[in-house]
């Protein structure tokens, strides 16, 4: 393992077959990400088997994440183009047999607005300001900038506060369906608050499911409640292009140092989304400008970056990844990586259920730096160890041993950790001896490195990680 930030990329179209999966996955991807806005279940449902086969011809964990739509407003079909101008008048409808009007599929539209509220369509490129509002179905607007319009645009309301909920009934049809898979990883799309989260984990509890949950951080009133949004969620993505349409396209770069940095504080991994390497769905290179943002987004210590349109439908998917990777893997061996890795341990709660894990987690990361060690081996079920370990952001490797097949593919998104199934150790000396020598035979430590392990004592009860030991490999 020669990078610890990990690579997201997007299945669509020019990535679907099983040949080409195969190809991303070999040149760098470790987490595949399948988007239910234009995802049908049985396609669905085929790529997640390729990616499963894959897994095991190749012996190794890609991780799946399925991304719910979420309550995406929409204009609706037209007849052709509408070229708009500036002062123009445009009037909305939330009635399809209202010919004369604009249809918009958001039916509390016209309540919910507020004359002097921002409407933009297509993602920012067309700003409308609303005039007035019948409060049932009809919403009277002037053209601010213009632009041609075409069908099913996107609409984003940056000063409305909508009465939408955060689970549509699409995304209730393909969670049901995401529920039969075996996948590790569920993003929620346009979280507005930590109950949207709450609500989720509760379908989720009810159908027993160990889904992990990431929060997809796109609206203002998602950043106002970050703290909480990332105490109440698994995982958290700074999902940029929604929200650089919500908020001024200047204030981003702020929020996403901002959001990379509490999620890191409070041990969540979290991923930067969107126009990463925007023009390689095009071009066989990127931009400077892009490839200068990904190397930000990893000295701001992002456990993973994400590519959407560049593999899902772009032209160059593998030359993508493998741009992305050589970005990744450059900037990590600079001496920039010292902005990412260990300074000093951050405050522990004392109010933690794992007060004692979280020590032993936080000195081990310490006891790494001061010996220089090449790695830090947990033992573990529920992978709670390795990701709190890796929030330290470690210089040592994080290498987490589990008998849990879910937690193997799980960790694949968490910056600095690799995975191996284990299920022999009875005791911990056993169990200390045999990972180093799987690590060794693996190359992943070599004679002579100083390693650090964290187990549980004694080791048949499988409790909460209480036991630190420093070892050289023989």
């Amino acid at each position: 393992m020669i990078r610890k930030t990990k690579i997201i990329a997007t299945v669509g179209p020019a990535t679907e077959s099983r040949s080409n999966l195969k190809r991303i996955i070999k040149s760098g991807v470790n987490v595949c990400r399948l988007n239910f806005s234009h995802l049908e279940h049985d396609k669905a449902k085929e790529i997640i088997s390729h990616i499963k086969s894959i897994n095991q011809e190749l012996n190794i964990n890609t991780a799946i994440l399925a991304d719910l739509q979420g309550p995406k407003i929409r204009i609706g079909k037209l007849n052709s183009p509408l070229d708009l101008q500036k002062d123009q008048t445009l009037v909305f409808s939330t009635l399809k047999k209202n010919k004369n009007n604009l249809f918009i599929n958001y039916k509390n539209f016209a309540k919910d607005i507020s004359a002097g509220d921002n409407i933009l369509l297509d993602d920012g490129k067309i700003q409308l300001k609303a005039i007035k509002t019948n409060k049932l179905d009809k919403v009277e607007t002037k053209v601010v900038f213009g632009g041609v319009l075409t069908s099913n645009k996107g609409v984003n309301l940056p000063n409305t506060k909508i009465s939408l909920p955060c689970l549509t009934e699409k995304d209730k049809k393909d969670l049901k369906f995401i529920l039969t898979q075996k996948i590790e990883w569920l993003a929620l799309s346009f979280v507005r608050s930590a109950e949207d989260v709450h609500e989720l984990r509760r379908i989720l509890k009810r159908n027993k499911s160990t889904l992990s949950i990431i929060s997809k951080i796109e609206k203002p009133e998602a950043v106002e409640d970050i703290d909480e949004i990332i105490n109440a969620s698994d995982a958290i993505m700074v999902a940029r292009g929604d929200l650089g349409v919500e908020v001024p396209a200047y204030q981003v770069p702020a929020y996403q140092k901002m959001i990379v940095s509490r999620s890191i504080e409070k041990s969540r991994p979290v991923i930067i989304a969107t126009q990463m390497l925007e023009s390689m769905t095009y071009s066989a290179t990127a931009t400077r400008a892009e490839v200068n943002d990904v190397a930000n987004s990893v000295i701001d210590g992002a456990d993973a970056v994400m590519l959407s349109g560049e593999t899902s439908v772009g032209k160059y998917p593998v030359k993508t990844v493998e741009t992305m990777r050589n970005i990744i893997r450059d900037i990590e061996k600079s001496n920039f990586s010292q902005n990412i890795n260990y300074k000093f341990p951050k405050r522990l709660s004392s109010f933690s259920n794992r007060k004692i894990s979280d020590a032993i987690c936080a000195h081990a990361t310490q006891l790494s730096e001061q010996s220089k060690a090449t790695a830090i081996v947990t033992m573990t079920y529920s992978g709670y160890n390795a990701i709190k370990t890796s929030s330290f952001r470690p210089s040592a490797f994080v290498y987490a041993f589990t008998n849990n097949y879910s937690i193997l593919n799980k960790l694949s998104l968490v910056w600095g950790v690799k995975a191996y199934y284990y299920d022999r150790g009875t005791t911990t000396d056993q169990t200390i001896i045999e990972t180093k020598e799987i690590l060794k035979n693996n190359k992943d430590i070599k004679k002579g490195d100083a390693v650090i392990s964290l187990a549980s004592m004694p080791a048949q009860q499988k409790g909460m990680t209480n036991m630190i030991k420093l070892s050289i490999v023989n």
